[in-house]
């Protein structure tokens, strides 16, 4: 799978956020959009996954050279970001299963496998709205870590981690860059350190 930025451009009422923006995301590398904040890093990473429309240009999802339509893109993508809202009254066991229902576990992982992958086996009866602000944030990430995909979008991924869930977070994704393309929106260096490019959203202004 690979990524084609063609002059994508964003504006909010009558300012630029980025503009002429091409770029090529290849096949199994990493990357991090990085940017102070405010500089619109996150929102190029919403405009790639298509939750945010772009005023100009055009993103192409691409597998072996054949342009991929919405409904195909949707089922190899998976995303992560603190902002991004759970069920509430849902049990983790019932998060997962109505995840599973759209998109599967990646092989070799089954529903404990994956309680115990992020450290919340204890916690698989009960509802997400007990959950602390980490443990939530760690569920988001194994849900997008550990969901059958080629490509892991992550805006500020360790946002609500303490050290022990930062350095899960480097191991995992650490893992996972060998064999998807990893995309990391963020300006914490130890969330992109291993990333093989960088892409700064405030050359685009």
């Amino acid at each position: 799978m690979e990524i084609l930025l063609s002059n994508i451009g964003k504006k909010f009422r009558t300012e630029w956020i980025f503009r002429g923006i091409d770029y090529h995301f290849k096949e199994s590398k990493s990357y991090a959009i990085t940017g102070h904040n405010g500089s619109g890093k996150s929102t190029l990473l919403r405009v790639i996954t298509g939750m945010m429309p772009a005023n100009e240009g055009k993103v192409i999802f691409q597998n072996q050279g054949i342009e991929l339509g919405n409904d195909e893109t949707y089922k190899r993508i998976s995303f992560a970001a603190p902002y991004l809202e759970l069920i509430e009254e849902f049990t983790l066991q019932e998060i997962l299963d109505f995840h599973i229902n759209f998109k599967p576990l990646i092989d070799g992982v089954k529903k404990d496998d994956f309680f115990e992958l992020v450290y919340l086996t204890r916690e698989k009866t009960k509802q997400l709205k007990q959950f602390s602000s980490g443990m939530k944030q760690r569920l988001k990430l194994g849900l997008s870590f550990f969901t059958e995909s080629d490509v892991i979008f992550l805006d500020e991924p360790t946002t609500n981690l303490d050290e022990t869930g930062i350095q899960w977070y480097i191991d995992q994704v650490s893992k996972l860059k060998k064999s998807k393309l990893v995309i990391i929106s963020s300006n914490d260096k130890r969330e992109y350190q291993f990333c093989d490019e960088i892409l700064d959203v405030t050359a685009f202004k």
